[in-house]
């Protein structure tokens, strides 16, 4: 009997490589697929410009600073690290976008000017492993136990692990400040208790960042509209998987286009909260 190989911090290793091996060889299989398939909606140089002649009205979104607070969802290494467990389907759109420092750019001119900050993270505890029907993405993460904690009152093996934050964001996270919500299970807010606690701030407008856009931020988008929410969405302070069924970042810009508020760049952000200061 190898007792090394029956250590589960060397199977969890063991299973989280392998599948970052075998998601990077999917995704290089996938790019072609996708880039073929939504040529039509690409332009010759970038297939995420922005339209040359939009049919949609422009934002007039005003920043009120005393009601006002960026969120950021998932900032956690299992998204935004290369040793996190989706990298390789997601690394490329977190690169392209530069994702990592524009969520920091966020977090830093929050605390520059003190607005109220929130963090809606992504925890799957053992209980959520019994769930009797899973969506696509639902069956994958929990397969290949991203976002793993061991219990909701147990902080064993968190720190580093994929569901643990980003290291060079602690420093604003764990400031003391910053609003942690209550984990959300699937995609949206409204399981967890992100709208109340923007409501107890005084809270009415909100900047969006964070993983992954048509999936998470996606839906926190959305249910913070249907909340009466004034959202603009950060488009560079997010990413997405590109698989053989899509390109997630594109489908999720398009949403944020057609229903967001407001769509900004981080450089666009920054300069309308420091504008608004």
């Amino acid at each position: 009997m190898n007792n090394h190989d029956d250590d589960p911090k060397n199977q969890a290793l063991s299973r989280r490589e392998a599948l970052r091996g075998g998601l990077m060889a999917s995704a290089a299989g996938a790019a072609a697929v996708v880039g073929a398939g939504s040529a039509q909606a690409q332009t010759a140089d970038d297939p995420y410009a922005d339209p040359e002649n939009p049919a949609l009205p422009p934002s007039n979104m005003k920043l009120d600073l005393s009601r006002t607070a960026v969120v950021i969802i998932d900032p956690q290494i299992d998204f935004l690290h290369p040793e996190g467990v989706t990298w390789g389907v997601i690394g490329p759109s977190v690169e392209q976008h530069n994702t990592v420092d524009n969520i920091e750019a966020l977090f830093k001119v929050a605390k520059e000017v003190d607005i109220v900050t929130a963090v809606s993270p992504h925890y799957y505890y053992p209980t959520d492993h019994a769930w009797k029907f899973e969506g696509a993405l639902e069956k994958l993460m929990h397969n290949i136990g991203m976002f793993d904690r061991a219990g909701p009152l147990n902080l064993d093996g968190f720190e580093g692990s994929g569901a643990d934050w980003m290291p060079q964001y602690k420093k604003y996270i764990e400031d003391g400040k910053t609003i942690v919500t209550s984990p959300h299970k699937v995609y949206g807010n409204d399981t967890n208790d992100l709208s109340l606690q923007l409501r107890k701030a005084g809270v009415d407008q909100v900047i969006l960042g964070g993983m992954s856009a048509n999936l998470c931020v996606e839906s926190h988008m959305r249910e913070l509209l249907e909340d009466g929410f004034e959202v603009a969405v950060v488009k560079d302070a997010t990413a997405a998987a590109k698989v053989p069924e899509g390109d997630g970042y594109l489908s999720a810009l398009i949403n944020f286009r057609y229903m967001a508020n407001a769509v900004w760049s981080t450089e666009e952000a920054v300069a309308q909260i420091r504008s608004a200061a």
